[in-house]
């Protein structure tokens, strides 16, 4: 959010910002709380509902009806919990909560839905949600101190009184950071990235992270969220959505890999070496790790290509990418979208290191 600010600090507010990768709307909340109109694109319906959650600006007696609700919703738990209440069709869900933990969730997730209705009807009551939305990892088994997340060898049974005092003090602190009211508008739309259609307004900045080529799929992380939030009934779902995701490798996304082919595109011929000496590897699944990585930049291709549809003449762009490595290949990242740009008649690209990504100097930001 730091260096999102700092770029967006030296436009005035009258420019237009755009963040053709939304994930979670640093870009369009940072923007409209700098006095900017701000738009976003993304596929996935829970970031596009919690991005817009994000940027909406909240009354107090707005604020105080969530605070009132969700005592409400609290009081039903001892009566709810008599009840068979619904669950999330996660699999394997018993490695995120225990059965006690897992049915206080079920009871406290119903009172919210009597009170505020479910979070995809998008109403403003999704503050209450986004707090259910952290109490439901803060009460499971799993860690995202890693790379990917991890979980723990055993799951912990919360009480009532537990949860429901941990999903208040949750709201407590989810609320007082939405009093602010924002000086700007800022929006999250459905779009696919690859191919931006004309939309009838154009943008000055462009400030995005779009996801790195490094085989992390982030509906990964993503899919507790989406199945309590009801954003996701099946898996498959979710192989569905990361295939059309750039970079995305969960479930089917990866197996199609397999059968997929470039269509015509004149791509950088840093990228077909960079590709073709990861093919040429030792490594196992050689040949699959550098079609993903051809993909990767194909659909990056592709976003470049129609990214002009919405951009103003003489639009500045800011992409916060990051390298990777294949069987100790470096897939150069910024040089490989700077002669994509150029291919497509960019001007003025240029990269800079901003920092390391971990202890590999090889790999950074």
């Amino acid at each position: 959010m730091k260096l999102v600010k700092e770029v967006i600090a030296r436009f005035p507010a009258d420019v237009a910002v755009l963040d053709p990768f939304s994930g979670t709307a640093t870009t369009t909340l940072t923007a409209a709380e700098h006095g900017n109109s701000a738009l976003s694109f993304d596929i996935n319906p829970f970031l596009i509902w919690l991005g817009n959650v994000k940027c909406r600006s909240y009354s107090v007696e707005h604020l105080a009806f969530v605070q009132d609700g969700a005592q409400q919703a609290i009081g039903r738990i001892p009566a709810l919990m008599k009840k068979d209440n619904w669950t999330p069709p996660l699999f394997n869900i018993e490695r995120w909560w225990s059965a006690g933990t897992l049915k206080v969730l079920a009871a406290l997730r119903t009172g919210p839905v009597e009170v505020f209705g479910e979070p995809a009807e998008d109403r403003t009551d999704g503050l209450a949600w986004v707090a259910f939305c952290r109490l439901v990892i803060e009460t499971s088994a799993a860690a995202f101190n890693h790379v990917s997340m991890s979980f723990s060898s055993e799951t912990t049974h919360h009480e009532v009184e537990h949860v429901a005092d941990l999903y208040l003090a949750i709201l407590d602190a989810v609320l007082a950071s939405s009093g602010a009211q924002l000086q700007g508008w800022g929006q999250v739309v459905e779009v696919d990235a690859r191919a931006i259609p004309e939309m009838g307004r154009r943008f000055g900045l462009v400030v995005t992270s779009p996801p790195y080529p490094n085989r992390i799929s982030y509906i990964r992380e993503l899919r507790p969220y989406m199945y309590w939030m009801k954003f996701l009934e099946e898996a498959r779902e979710a192989g569905e959505m990361d295939w059309k995701a750039i970079g995305g490798t969960w479930g089917v996304a990866t197996s199609r890999l397999n059968g997929w082919k470039p269509n015509g595109k004149s791509l950088p011929e840093i990228l077909t070496d960079t590709v073709g000496r990861i093919a040429k590897s030792n490594g196992k699944n050689a040949q699959l790790m550098a079609t993903y990585v051809l993909k990767y930049f194909y659909d990056m291709h592709l976003h470049l290509s129609s990214l002009p549809n919405v951009l103003e003449p003489g639009a500045e762009l800011h992409y916060i990418v990051g390298n990777s490595s294949f069987f100790g290949n470096i897939v150069d990242t910024p040089a490989i979208l700077t002669a994509s740009m150029q291919r497509l008649g960019y001007e003025d690209a240029a990269s800079v290191i901003i920092r390391k990504r971990n202890c590999n100097k090889a790999l950074f930001e």
